[in-house]
């Protein structure tokens, strides 16, 4: 199973209160006196969650995070709300409590600690994702290092504290005090009954939830912040249900939606390691695949993850990084163009078109003047029919620099007058943009921190001209991070007849396409 995995190695998990949300723990404060530091430890291990579920190939979805984080920072925090869709609930508690209803509300609580708690990281980040987070974190490995990769707001690396990290990486030294807890309770009789984690939930009609219907089981479990994630232990073949119709879009031809399915399947094997600090597989926005109410799966969709049932893609028979986007604008990015991650053979720069068509194409797309051409052209590549394959944004200095000041990149006075493109990839897209201000001062933007932070660009794959002092058109092609499937163009060739299997050999060629081994 693949909860199993996550057994098998150290899990990593809560301790009362975490930096992100502010109080009740200090940075970098005198700690001589507190006994409970423990330089070798960066956080609390949490208890271990048990299997809830019989059936097999289960991953543990986090489908409602950082439950109770208001409490961290003393306000109000909103309360679970759990409903049947018909029979009774099921909750039990690791103490034994027990209470069966139709809906079920659970409440958050503080309690401080009598012997507070010290925990001493350096941490790395934030980074834009995950992928380069865990970059970093192989790299670490590799010089002796070991490292953990977690999510409080953006993706970060923490090292234990009296471990050196070359003087390169750039990094934070945080002494972290904990001095109270967040806990769940049920509100009873005689006031309110505290909850022990991790805590199952059997609905055995199902869970409404934000509109949606979620089979379960569940468990409601701490996290590495102190924080709660309602978690769904949902069976790899079922969790596809509510990934490839909103991945790719339920009225897609059958081909198009077994290559999803194939590819969402892969990615959730080769992901299950993602949230391991926080005790689950995976999430549910777009941090992972995009999961939510599996009840709504037609039988197109039930037919093409039945087809494929089982059925992955795999390099040196492992699951590969099966990354995929809605259109790549006629060219698909090499992976190390989107993330700062080694080159795969099965990822590489290629256009995405008929050859009469490809064989127009100046390349390298590297040179400016060529990439024009390509973007301002007539094209007839795979899947230009969606609506982002050509487009074109207008941004002001003043939401520039409102964008870098969020992602933390510079303080608020700072006041972009220069934009300069300094590097490209293979497919010409984008890989580190200067920013500069009249002072001289200046910021770099990288692979796909550039997407991260100027959220109104929809890929790398752009070029930018300033038309006014103070805009700058950025005019560009494709919608998200070019490499691996391109969705449209799936779309188009499923149309054009091509099978699921011709799809997929399109985008990841030298890929095996079967069971795993």
């Amino acid at each position: 199973m693949i909860k199993s995995y996550l057994q098998a190695k150290k899990r990593f998990c809560f301790f009362g209160l975490f930096c992100v949300f502010g109080l009740h723990y200090s940075h970098q404060a005198s700690i001589a006196n507190t006994s409970a530091v423990n330089l070798f430890k960066t956080h609390q291990a949490p208890p271990e969650t048990p299997l809830i579920s019989l059936e097999k190939n289960v991953l543990l979805v986090g489908i409602k995070p950082y439950l109770g984080k208001e409490i961290i920072n003393d306000q109000n925090s909103p309360s679970l709300r759990l409903v049947s869709n018909g029979r009774q609930l099921i909750l039990k508690d690791a103490d034994g409590v027990i209470r069966k209803a139709k809906e079920i509300n659970i409440g958050w609580g503080a309690q401080e600690l009598l012997n507070p708690k010290v925990f001493v990281r350096k941490t790395i980040g934030p980074f834009a994702s995950f992928e380069s987070a865990e970059r970093l974190a192989k790299d670490l490995k590799n010089k002796g290092i070991e490292s953990t990769i977690a999510h409080p707001f953006d993706w970060e690396v923490w090292v234990s504290g009296d471990i050196e990290i070359p003087p390169s990486i750039e990094s934070t030294y945080q002494k972290i005090k904990v001095s109270k807890t967040v806990y769940p309770y049920l509100d009873g009789n005689n006031g309110q009954i505290a909850l022990k984690g991790p805590i199952s939930l059997q609905a055995p009609d199902g869970l409404l939830l934000e509109k949606g219907i979620y089979s379960g089981p569940f468990s409601i479990q701490s996290d590495a912040y102190g924080s709660w994630t309602l978690v769904e232990h949902v069976p790899i073949e079922r969790y596809l249900n509510g990934v490839v119709p909103y991945e790719i879009g339920a009225s897609s031809p059958e081909a198009a939606l077994a290559a999803q399915a194939v590819l969402a399947r892969t990615w959730a094997l080769a992901n299950s390691h993602r949230f391991k600090v926080d005790g689950y597989n995976l999430c549910s926005d777009t941090q992972c695949q995009v999961y939510k109410d599996p009840s709504k799966v037609n039988q197109k969709i039930k037919t093409a993850i039945k087809k494929t049932a089982g059925k992955i893609l795999t390099w040196n028979n492992k699951p590969i990084n099966t990354v995929y986007h809605a259109t790549n604008g006629g060219v698909m990015a090499s992976i190390n163009e989107a993330w700062s991650i080694n080159q795969v053979p099965y990822l590489k720069m290629r256009l995405d078109g008929p050859k009469n068509w490809s064989s127009t194409v100046d390349l390298p797309l590297t040179n400016e003047k060529y990439l024009k051409s390509f973007l301002f052209s007539k094209s007839e590549a795979f899947g230009s029919d969606h609506p982002l394959f050509r487009w074109e944004r207008l941004i002001e200095s003043a939401e520039i620099s409102k964008q870098l000041n969020q992602a933390k990149k510079v303080n608020s006075s700072f006041s972009p007058n220069k934009m300069k493109v300094v590097s490209r990839g293979s497919s010409g897209r984008v890989t580190l943009l200067k920013i500069e201000e009249k002072t001289g001062s200046e910021i770099f933007l990288k692979l796909d921190e550039i997407r991260r932070v100027l959220r109104q660009l929809p890929s790398t794959l752009f070029v930018v001209k300033e038309i006014k002092e103070g805009k700058w058109l950025f005019s560009g092609g494709g919608f998200g991070h070019g490499a691996g499937m391109s969705q449209s163009g799936a779309i188009d060739l499923a149309k054009n007849g091509w099978t699921t299997k011709q799809i997929l050999s399109h985008y990841y060629p030298k890929t095996k396409y079967g069971f795993l081994p």
